[in-house]
């Protein structure tokens, strides 16, 4: 079994890298590794998409690897590889990203806009809390029958640290969510895609469990 990371100049690359060396250890043979080019994604078994920082910064960083969209649209998308994107690597699931004032594109797999929290606030009248929301939050878990978040046990806590919201147009593709003023899609998904907007390799047991249970999750 074959996991890569996708390296694009992404901040939380090695503590990821570490994490998912670690759940990988519970499967016998499992080799991870991290790729910056579009060739070395081609024949691997499971893709992790990292992510800290801006959007736009996060989208760049990925479109300047020569080949590397098209090579995830080809593994993921055509091969239906299992794919989990990690904070901004989630974020770039959507259709667009907004920061200010402007739109920046993303793969567009997973229908909607990554919007400032101030946005989400100013539209539910919620009076505003400190962003970036960073911390431990109670995750609800919403997809029972997904084997990745049956894996999540009751009142799971998860590690945030954000100042966006991916705002998905269909609420079936949240598989969890957590209260932050608003209900923050936390976990979503459809077919062979995952994304989380916590940080399983900074949530201790918890997010180690969401990893073994990704690198089991056979869609």
């Amino acid at each position: 079994m074959k996991i890569a990371i996708i390296d694009y100049g992404s901040g939380n690359l090695h503590s990821v890298q570490h994490s998912v060396a670690f759940a990988a250890a519970q499967h016998p043979g499992a080799d991870v590794k991290t790729v910056s080019d579009a060739d070395a994604l081609m024949g691997c078994d499971y893709i992790i998409l990292p992510g800290v920082g801006h959007f736009a910064d996060c989208w760049s960083g990925l479109n300047k690897i020569d080949g590397m969209t098209g090579a995830l649209e080809e593994m993921v998308l055509a091969r239906a590889r299992p794919f989990l994107g990690i904070c901004v690597g989630m974020q770039l699931l959507a259709d667009h990203g907004h920061e200010g004032g402007q739109a920046t594109p993303g793969l567009g797999w997973i229908r909607g806009q990554v919007r400032h929290f101030s946005d989400a606030f100013g539209k539910t009248g919620t009076t505003p809390l400190k962003v970036p929301h960073m911390g431990w939050n109670q995750l609800t878990v919403h997809e029972r029958n997904h084997p990745v978040s049956a894996a999540l046990e009751e009142q799971v806590h998860m590690y945030f640290v954000h100042s966006y919201v991916f705002e998905t147009e269909d609420k079936a593709h949240i598989f969890a969510s957590c209260d932050y003023g608003v209900q923050v899609p936390a976990l979503i998904g459809r077919d062979n895609l995952l994304g989380t907007q916590f940080h399983p390799e900074k949530s201790q047991r918890a997010g180690q469990q969401l990893l073994d249970a990704f690198l089991s999750w056979q869609p």
